[in-house]
């Protein structure tokens, strides 16, 4: 992977059961999106997410020679990943296990279970931040962040706070995101829920996204030798889930669980 695309291990394809594709590699406007991944947009004026970073004297972004690597180190036990995380000068930031695994398959729907604990290896603080901490507005992205494929861009969004393309930077204890297939006479719905209290990045236009955000417009720090621990769950569906079927999937399989 190059690495102006700030490489690091994703998921993709994801389909659901009925077979359909729900995520997006490398796309053409931005290449560095890749699937389901965990990113991070600014560590302390390091970009482990790819592409160019937002400065805010120049008031955009700019190529600068601060693409991390999030590496995969091995394996420890099914579904259970060590890396580590350095940046482009080679420097050794932060320590990850990461766990996965696939939960509730139904008729129509399977959960993907996400968990990270990052610990702080550099010997300073680590700064987590997002363009919008350092300057462009509704520019939250930070974590977890899925891109959704071409026929997704105008999709529907429900959380359980709200709906619609103005959950940007609200937050939300769910959203769900519902996108149409071409070729195909189907829609799927993929439900992200957080463990954590968050505020969501989230566009339905010029492409589909979310991101649960660590740091959407407030900077969190992460002092030397402690660990940052989040979990997600990701449900993949087959259909147009309504908000009355969301929640009563929520209620049923909580994040906390």
């Amino acid at each position: 992977m190059p690495v102006f695309e700030s490489p690091k291990p994703f998921f993709h394809p994801i389909r659901t059961l009925a077979g359909d594709v729900v995520s997006a590699y490398r796309p053409h406007d931005h290449r560095w999106h890749k699937g389901l991944q965990l990113t991070v947009s600014d560590l302390s004026g390091e970009n482990f997410w790819g592409g160019g970073s937002y400065v805010r004297s120049a008031g955009g972004y700019v190529d600068l020679p601060n693409n991390g690597t999030m590496r995969h180190e091995e394996f420890l036990a099914p579904g259970v990943e060590r890396l580590t995380w350095h940046t482009q000068a080679g420097e050794h930031w932060a320590d990850e296990e990461r766990r996965f695994a696939v939960r509730d398959v139904r008729e129509d729907s399977w959960a993907l279970e996400f968990g990270t604990a990052i610990t702080n290896v550099r010997g300073e603080a680590l700064v987590f931040g997002s363009p919008t901490t350092n300057g462009r507005p509704m520019a939250g992205y930070c974590g977890l962040f899925w891109r959704g494929p071409r026929s997704f861009e105008h999709g529907e969004v429900i959380a359980s706070h709200g709906e619609g393309p103005e959950m940007m930077g609200r937050p939300s204890d769910w959203l769900a995101y519902v996108g149409r297939h071409d070729e195909v006479d189907r829609s799927s719905t993929l439900l992200f829920m957080s463990a954590q209290p968050t505020d969501w990045f989230v566009r339905t236009t010029p492409f589909a996204a979310v991101n649960p955000s660590i740091a959407f417009d407030r900077e969190r720090e992460l002092p030397p030798g402690e660990t940052l621990s989040l979990r997600y769950r990701v449900v993949v569906a087959t259909g147009a889930w309504d908000r009355a079927r969301l929640k009563a999937y929520v209620g049923e399989h909580p994040c906390s669980e």
